[in-house]
């Protein structure tokens, strides 16, 4: 049983990935699957309910890759480094490709749009733990919403993997411009005492 319930869950990401949001459904995910449709509704209930299962298992597996990387970074440019590592390894595995037709599907479909929140919730909370690490001494620290751009990274890197499929150029130089944000937060922390209390007061202020 164990063993069919998990190529119903790898049967439903490959479907996406061959066929397209559009072109799942119960019938298309069994016969990737190589089992009966009604083992779909025994399993999950719903079609919907097996994506969901799918969307977290698959990317539980990619974060679980990635965590010991994560906990090896020390610096914003070291974690821009992994999530680009991360964005080539996903594109290379058709894992954008799939991300594209869950987020385009979601927007006309509650129940995919929280399997695909939730998903993507696996993803932003090491990385705010990242953040909340490699911060900890910054002197804007009181200033930063750390969930929040824990969100706003990772709605980045999603965007940027979209927007590569279009325009790889652009794309790139998007990153380059973010490691030249890290690059500026590795200045600031480099600043002496005095200079750092200056820089907090004024930070404060425009806050």
């Amino acid at each position: 049983m164990a063993d069919t319930r998990q190529r119903l869950i790898d049967g439903a990401i490959d479907t996406i990935r061959t066929h397209g949001i559009a072109g799942t459904s119960a019938r298309t995910i069994a016969a990737t699957a190589g089992v009966s449709q009604a083992l779909v509704f025994y399993h999950f209930g719903s079609v919907n309910d097996l994506l969901r299962a799918a969307c977290l298992d698959a990317t539980q597996t990619r974060v679980d890759a990635f965590a010991d990387r994560l906990d090896q970074v020390s610096d914003l440019r070291g974690l821009l480094a992994v999530g680009r590592e991360l964005h080539a390894e996903e594109r290379a595995h058709g894992n954008v490709m799939v991300l594209a037709q869950l987020l385009a599907g979601a927007q006309n479909d509650t129940g995919l749009a929280e399997a695909t929140s939730a998903a993507l919730d696996l993803w932003i909370a090491p990385i705010e733990e990242t953040l909340e690490r490699l911060l900890a001494g910054s002197p804007a620290v009181d200033l930063i919403d750390t969930a929040g751009l824990a969100r706003a990274v990772s709605a980045a890197f999603i965007g940027l993997e979209l927007y590569e499929g279009v325009a790889p150029e652009a794309a790139g130089a998007a990153l380059d411009s973010l490691n030249r944000l890290a690059v500026l937060f590795e200045v600031v922390d480099d600043l002496g005492p005095v200079a750092r209390r200056a820089l907090r007061a004024k930070l404060r202020r425009v806050g």
